[in-house]
Order: C-alpha cells, then structure tokens, then sequence
C-alpha cells in the first residue's frame, strides 16, 4: 500500500505536466489538409490530421519546441512555439512545391530540347528525326523562331546577327571551332555528334551572365552523363563508314567512335554545283569517358581528332579566269574535360571545368598561302548555392588563353590574347507566379586592354495555370573579329543592347509561343578604303578601322507546335520576321547586310507508322530574298534575290535483321528541285555576275546503322 502511494505521488507531478498542442494544418488558400503529419521535432509527440485539418496531441515538453508538419506535394513545415502552457488554435499553413503548373520559369530568348528541362519544346531526338537538318545540330536550329537561312556560310544567324555573334558551348566551355573548315560559298556542318549531347539550349538573345563573347546568341549543348550498353555498331552510308562501342557499369561508361569517309561515292551520283578536284576525304575519331566517383559527382572526359582533305576550283569574280585553285589540309582536335557534384542536400553545388582545342587549315589558293591555325585553352569553375524558397544565387570565373595565326597572300599575322570573365547571377521567386533573375558579368580581354560590364536581367509572370509573359534584358559584348585585330590592335570591343518580351502557353502537348525583340548595335568595326565598295566575303582586310559602326535589329517571331491532335503525328510551324540596318564593315551608309532576309517560314511535319516501324518526316522552308552588291545599281545593297524555296523528306525504318536492331535511314533534299540562288558576285568592272546557289540542287542520301550487340535497345523515340 506504501509503495502504491510513492508511485502515485511520483506520477501525479508527471502527469500534471502533460501540455495540449492543438491546430489546424490547411495550405496557403485556407482549405484544410486532412492527413498531414504534424509532430514536435527532436519527440516522439505527435499526430495526424483529420479530415478538417485539426490535430491535437499532449506532450511533456516544457518551455519551447519546434512544431513540424509535412504533406505530400507541399513544402515542409517548421516553427518554434511557446509550450509553457497549453498550445492551441495553432495556425499552420503550408506550401504547395515548386511545379511547371504553379511556378513560372524565365523562359524569354531561350529554345530547350531537352529531357530534363520542365518547359522543354524540342525533345534531343527532333536534331536527328528532322527533314533538311541533316542530323546537324544547328541545322535544326535553323529550323526555328529567330534563326535566318544563309546557306553560302557557316554559322548560326540569329535575329539579325552575323554568324560570328553565335557561339557554341559544350558543357559551359566555348568551342573554338564548331564547325568544319570553311570553303567559298559552302556552307560547312557541325562537327559534333548530336547523339552526344542530352540537352540543347538554343538562346535568341538575353541570355545568362554565365556566358560572353556573343553579341546575338547562344547554343549550349549539354553532353550526357551516362550511355546504354549498347556494345558494338556499324555505321555504313553514301558518305562514310564507321564504328562505335557503348560500354557501362553502374559508375562509369565509355563511348568510342572512328570514321573514315570519301565523298566522291556521293559526289558521282548527285550532280555538283562545285568544281571539285579532289572530292572532300575525311576521318576522326573520338572517346568519351564518364565517372561517378561520389553519390552525386560527374567526371566527363571527351576527346576528339578529325582530318580532312580537298581541293577545288573557287569562283573569283574578280581574276581573269574567273576562278582559283583552293587546296585545303585541315586537322582539329578538342579535349574537354568537367567535374560537377553537389552537397548537403544539393544545397551546395560544383560545375568546373577544362579544355583544350587545336585546329590547323594548310590552305593554298591560286598557290599562295593562307594557312589558318587556332589554339584555345580555358578553365572554368562555378559554385551555386540553393536558398529557401527555391532562390539560387552562383558566382563563377573563366580563363582563355588565345593563339591565331593567319597567312595572307605570303605574309603571316600572329596574334594572342588573354581572356578573363566573372560572373555573379541570383534567381529570385518573389512568388511563385513571378520571378527574376538579375546577373552581372565582368570581362578583360589583353588585346583590347579594356574591361566591360554586362548586366542581365530576366523577368517572368504566370498568367494563368499554363501560360507565361516574360521580359529579358541586357547588354553582351564581344571582340572584334580576329581579322581586324591582326592590323588594329586599339580597337574595343563591340556590344549589343537586348530587349525582349515573350508570351508562351503549353498545354496538352501543345505549344504556342510568340516573341518580340530590339537589338541595339553600338561599336561595330568600320574600315575606311577609300576605295569602292568590295563584296568578296573571304576579303582581308587593308583600311584603317575604328569603332564606329552601329545598326539595329527588330522584329517578332511565332512558333505552333502540336503532338496530340492526331495519334503519332507531330508537327510545328515558325514564323520569324526582322528588320535591320547597319553601318559597319566597308559599308558607306546605313544598309540591310547581305545575311538578312526578312521573312523566315518552316513547317515540320512527323509521322510514325507502328506497322511498318517506320517514322517519315516532311520540312517546308521560306525565305524571303537577301540583298546583294549590285556595282550598277546606285542604291548601295538596294538588288534583292529571289526567294528561296525548300521542301525535304527523310525516312527512318527500324528492322531486325539476322538477330540484329538494324536502322535504314534515307532522305532527299530539295525534292522539288528548285534553282534556289542566295547571292550574286559581280566581275570588276560589272558586266558579269555570277549565281551562288546550294553545292547541289536536288540531292538524296541513304544509310544504316547496325546494332552487333544483343543488349542493343532501340524504339521508335531513338529514330
């Protein structure tokens, strides 16, 4: 009887200290959240919500506790209270996460073709599945809103951008030469694999204070982190023949590829606007190397070699004959290496690397020299920090060092230059419906001896549960052409001022988007002659030349894509149109350059056939006529071509042969077999003009890749 009297006295003053927490969990809007875990951190004290979103629970705790709860599909929930008395009519309200249907993404000047990206409008496929890009990278790309059509020059040309103011980047590193070597009036292809790359970025402007040295756009690709075990393959078709392996363990992977290609095969069968003397011979090969040494860390190494051979027969306006011998010995090479991992929960995250590019043109043309080499080397490193309510901020540096060479007529011009950025950028979600992002970068280039400042800004609003207006703005900068660096070393850097206001909409697999842009010119390089106006595009040149020149680029562009309509049927339409003067160049006044055409259409039609595995694509593509120097015209680029007209069809067909996945592959350019003419070069004393036109007219291409391992996976979404 005593001891049960101690046990009473002990317990009484327990449970006398026993406190109600009591509440009511409901989200941001008031509605009440039934079944939310609510619970006293560092306690076993707690309990669910019923179906009016009230709980209540005792506890021992004194004085103060932290309050936590947690739903799914919302953010968690934690509070300090005061539990020194009982704590009722608790208020807790919670935070639905972060989605693509209640949070906005800054999306204005930017295209995605990605798998990862929530707003993505190309999937990585559509580069290799698209009539007319011929499985090049930015020749899809030109196939969307923003982007021009110049097929007698390589380069992306974007809103009323030359093809110099694009720049490539793989994995945050700028590549020196994207593009194979450049001949008159050929338009050259990317040297990438698009199969490389998981993600595309394609940016028409205001783009990201991580990036410089472009005054119009940028295109990021993004290598994959990982590959399939798709073991041995062959490649065969009209052009080349090569091999590639896929090997991969749960860590690490490593991909290798060589080609050998000849294309005089091609050449005899489609009939040749070029006089060829010695069909384009070419081989390479590449390797790639990927690790995971931590749970979230990513070491990517890649390396690439490619060397090519030609000669032909250049039209020269201006020599008696009317053409030159152009021999051509090009090799390249391009290491990249990066390493990105993540801490404490991804809080803290790491994107570094370094690469190395080399490329060398032994280049004769009617016997003299023009030998071209280039040589960049560049380190990068950029830290980013996730803050609460899905804010970032990162900061990040850059190095290049630079090394050209250029031989003219004999003579050889040498230059190097030190190029340093950094950078600073926050994303900032001031609700979920409306979000900034505002980023400044710094640059210093040692030819120019001079600093820029770069500030950036991007705005984005949610108008409703699938559409958005966006706003982008900021100034970008980049040096002069390297050729009139060789003989002005006190030029500056030229800039270009960007606006851009976007409206988007997507939903059930439809997109709709509509963009409007003005692009101030400042700074641009003017060469005084004193001489008439020479419209050789390979000229070198002579005057002297300042930092004079400036232009404007305007306009708007549409885009319509639809997947869902009809059942494995997917097709897209772009409208583009710009406005754009310039004084800059030789130009004497203020003039349309000859890259511009005003008005840019395409439409993309897919269809998948399950019965016969088979997917067949159609492009359409306008564009409205370029000017041109016409000597006899006194209006200075007042002649314009005709428009040019282009339709394509491709065929992909996958088919098991011998226990093998074997993919057939066949398109025809230009099907209808129109004269197209993008430019035209007049003789000196201009009485003779000449048409530049596409290197064929009507042309066709077949091939196959064949999958040798029987873990190979392939289906309909991977032709």
């Amino acid at each position: 009887m005593k001891l049960f009297f101690y046990l009473l006295l002990l317990i009484s003053p327990l449970c006398s200290a026993q406190k109600t927490v009591s509440g009511k969990v409901t989200d941001k809007k008031g509605n009440a959240l039934p079944g939310a875990n609510v619970f006293l951190k560092g306690t076993y004290d707690g309990t669910t919500t019923d179906a009016n979103g009230s709980f209540s629970f005792q506890t021992s705790e004194t004085d103060t506790a932290t309050l936590a709860a947690t739903y799914v599909g919302y953010e968690a929930f934690e509070k300090k209270i005061g539990i020194k008395d009982n704590a009722t009519d608790l208020s807790v309200k919670v935070e639905e996460l972060a989605n693509e249907l209640n949070t906005v993404v800054i999306t204005a000047g930017a295209f995605e073709a990605s798998d990862e990206k929530r707003m993505a409008m190309l999937k990585p496929l559509d580069i290799v599945t698209t009539a007319g890009a011929a499985a090049d990278i930015t020749g899809a790309m030109q196939f969307l809103p923003g982007a021009q059509r110049v097929g007698e020059q390589e380069g992306l040309f974007v809103r009323g951008g030359s093809g110099q103011e694009t720049k490539v980047v793989i994995d945050g590193m700028i590549v020196q030469n994207p593009f194979f070597s450049s001949l008159p009036d050929v338009q050259s292809r990317g040297r990438f694999n698009p199969f490389m790359f998981k993600g595309t970025s394609f940016s028409t402007g205001g783009y990201s204070a991580q990036y410089g040295q472009a005054l119009s756009s940028v295109l990021l690709l993004n290598t994959t982190d990982k590959v399939s075990n798709n073991g041995l393959g062959i490649s065969l078709n009209l052009a080349n023949a090569g091999l590639n392996y896929d090997y991969a363990t749960k860590n690490q992977s490593i991909s290798a590829v060589a080609y050998y290609g000849n294309l005089k095969p091609l050449f005899s069968l489609v009939k040749q606007n070029v006089d060829w003397l010695q069909e384009p011979e070419f081989k390479g090969s590449s390797l790639t190397y990927r690790l995971r040494p931590t749970k979230n860390g990513v070491l990517k190494v890649y390396g690439m070699y490619s060397a090519s051979d030609l000669s032909m027969n250049s039209r020269a306006p201006a020599s008696d004959s009317g053409q030159m011998k152009l021999d051509l010995e090009n090799k390249n090479s391009f290491v990249t290496s990066t390493y990105t991992d993540s801490w404490k929960d991804g809080r803290w995250s790491l994107n570094s690397g370094f690469s190395y590019s080399r490329n060398n043109d032994n280049t004769t043309l009617d016997g003299f020299n023009f030998d071209r080499f280039d040589e960049r080397t560049q380190g990068r490193v950029v830290l980013s920090r996730l803050l609460s309510g899905n804010n970032t901020i990162l900061f990040g540096a850059e190095a290049h060092a630079i090394r050209l060479k250029n031989g003219v007529a004999g003579k050889l011009y040498n230059l190097k230059d030190r190029y340093t950025a950094a950078f600073i950028e926050s994303e900032i979600y001031i609700t979920r419906e409306l979000a900034g992002r505002i980023g400044l970068r710094a640059e210093y280039s040692s030819i120019l001896r001079d600093v820029n400042l770069a500030p950036r800004l991007s705005f984005a609003y949610k108008t409703g549960k699938y559409s958005q207006v966006s706003l982008a703005a900021g100034q970008f900068y980049q040096n002069p052409d390297y050729k009139y660096l060789y003989t002005n070393k006190n030029l500056d850097y030229e800039r270009a001022d960007h606006l851009i206001l976007n409206y988007q909409i997507i939903k059930n697999q439809r997109t709709f988007r509509a963009e409007a842009f003005y692009k101030n010119y400042a700074q641009l390089v003017r060469e005084f002659t004193g001489q008439k106006f020479d419209a050789d595009p390979y000229r070198f040149p002579w005057g002297r030349t300042n930092n004079g020149g400036e232009g404007y680029a305007r306009g708007f562009d549409f885009f319509w894509r639809d997947q869902k309509t009809i059942k494995n049927f997917d097709y897209w339409i772009t409208y583009s149109f710009v406005d754009s003067e310039r004084l800059f160049q030789q130009f004497q006044e203020s003039t349309t350059p000859t890259f511009i055409s005003n008005h840019n259409i395409s439409l993309i039609a897919k269809k998948w056939f399950q019965k016969i595995t088979t997917n067949v694509s159609m492009t359409y593509a306008f564009t409205s006529g370029r000017p041109y120097y016409n000597p006899n015209n006194e209006q200075f680029l007042g002649d314009k071509t005709a428009p040019v007209h282009n339709v394509n069809i491709q065929a992909s067909k996958l088919q098991n042969v011998l226990g093998n996945l074997v993919i057939f592959y066949a398109s025809v350019d230009n099907i209808l077999n129109t004269k197209n003419v993008f430019t035209y070069r007049y003789t000196p004393d201009g009485k003779t003009r000449y048409a530049v036109g596409p290197q064929s007219y009507r042309s066709f291409f077949v091939g196959m890749q064949i999958m040798l391992s029987k873990k190979a996976k392939v289906s309909k979404d991977d032709i």
